[in-house]
C-alpha cells in the first residue's frame, strides 16, 4: 500500500493511487486535513491545467508547496480530480 511520510509523520496512505509522471495522487479523504495549509502558489501544465499547492505543517515543521493537486484538471487528466500528489522531501513507498 503506498505511503507518503514527511518529518516522521505518516501524510497519506491508500491502496487507491493514480500514478501520472511517477507520482502517487493519493484521495484527498485519505489525508488528515490538520496536515494540509492552502498555498497561494500555482502552477500550469500543459496536459493536466492549473496545479495548487499545500504547505505540509507535520512534526512540528512546515514543508512549503510540498503537496500539489489539480481542482480543475483538464479532460486528458480528469483521474486525478480529488486528489494530491507530493514532493520536496517526501517519501512516497
Amino acid at each position: 500500500m503506498p505511503k507518503a511520510t514527511w518529518n516522521g509523520v505518516t501524510i497519506a496512505d491508500s491502496n487507491d493511487t493514480v500514478v501520472v509522471e511517477g507520482n502517487h495522487y493519493f484521495p484527498i479523504g485519505a489525508i488528515d486535513p490538520a496536515l494540509l495549509k492552502p498555498s497561494s502558489t500555482t502552477t500550469v501544465c500543459g496536459w493536466k491545467g492549473t496545479a495548487n499547492y499545500y504547505t505540509l505543517a507535520a512534526g512540528g515543521a512546515e514543508n512549503k508547496d510540498a503537496a500539489w493537486y489539480y481542482a480543475e484538471p483538464k479532460d486528458a487528466a480528469k483521474e486525478i480530480k480529488g486528489r494530491v500528489a507530493f514532493w520536496k522531501g517526501v517519501k512516497v513507498a
